[in-house]
């Protein structure tokens, strides 16, 4: 068991984690922030940096490592079978596991049933690494047509609060970060955060772990003038055409973004 957390699996703000394997989807993945290279950054590789930091106060330089073995489009089964046992394997100090939230899309999902295999997972992990963060879901009302979706995300989220007091895993709650219900913080297809989205998100991520950050998360964004309503509708017809009808038909294919995709990390490796 890592040295770096109580007892129960919490950081306790005082040691300073050594290694970090973030698994999920495309959130965690880093859609919609791309970095120089192609890849995708996102919140996840922006919290790495920040544990980095912190930990290049107590350690030789390089000591901190870092794997990310979240893949986009992924179900929470297939996260679970593929991603779960690596991250035993890798027996890191700090696994991130956010997951469920494209089955919660999914017609007709079951957001109990969803929840009752995330707390197995959970229940695994804690059994290999130090410790478990969790993440709720995001709160959509605001969010075009993924506000009629509100109530099963709110259901999930009591869920994920609910398995993280029984294992006592800490909580990024995403549904309270105000911050990120700006329509700045998504990129322009309305499903992924923007890069300064992300930026929040990691900022939240590493205060929920103890670690002192350099702005807060959810400081509010400057004003934005008002858009007029045609622009309203002309952005919504753009977004329709380039996002949302390629994002139905993949449904309807039963394609996944994240078919031909491999993790960008599967390796402890350091920053």
């Amino acid at each position: 068991m890592a040295d770096d957390t109580q007892a129960g699996g919490r950081p306790d703000g005082k040691n300073v984690i050594g290694s970090y394997t973030a698994v999920g989807d495309s959130f965690t993945e880093g859609v919609g922030d791309p970095g120089p290279d192609g890849t995708y950054l996102g919140w996840a590789d922006r919290l790495a940096v920040l544990l980095a930091d912190r930990r290049a106060r107590s350690a030789p330089p390089g000591d901190f490592r870092y794997a990310n073995l979240a893949v986009r489009g992924r179900l929470l089964d297939r996260i679970v079978a593929e991603q779960v046992p690596r991250a035993k394997e890798l027996a890191p100090d700090l696994v991130t596991f956010c997951a469920g939230g494209n089955d919660i899309l999914r017609p007709g999902s079951d957001p109990d049933a969803i929840a009752e295999r995330f707390e197995a997972a959970v229940a695994d992990l804690g059994s290999a690494v130090g410790t478990v963060l969790v993440c709720t879901g995001f709160d959509t009302r605001e969010v075009p047509v993924l506000r009629h979706l509100r109530g099963r995300i709110a259901t999930y989220t009591a869920h994920v609060r609910a398995i993280a007091d029984r294992y006592d895993c800490p909580v990024l709650d995403l549904w309270s970060l105000r911050s990120v219900q700006d329509r700045r913080a998504w990129s322009p297809d309305r499903l992924h955060l923007s890069p300064e989205g992300h930026t929040r998100v990691a900022l939240r991520a590493a205060q929920v772990l103890g670690l002192e950050v350099p702005a807060d998360p959810d400081q509010p964004w400057a004003p934005e003038p008002r858009r007029p309503a045609s622009q309203v509708r002309r952005d919504n017809i753009v977004w329709a055409r380039e996002h949302l009808v390629p994002w139905i038909g993949r449904r309807l294919r039963g394609e996944s973004s994240g078919d031909a995709v491999a993790p960008k990390r599967p390796d402890l490796l350091p920053l």
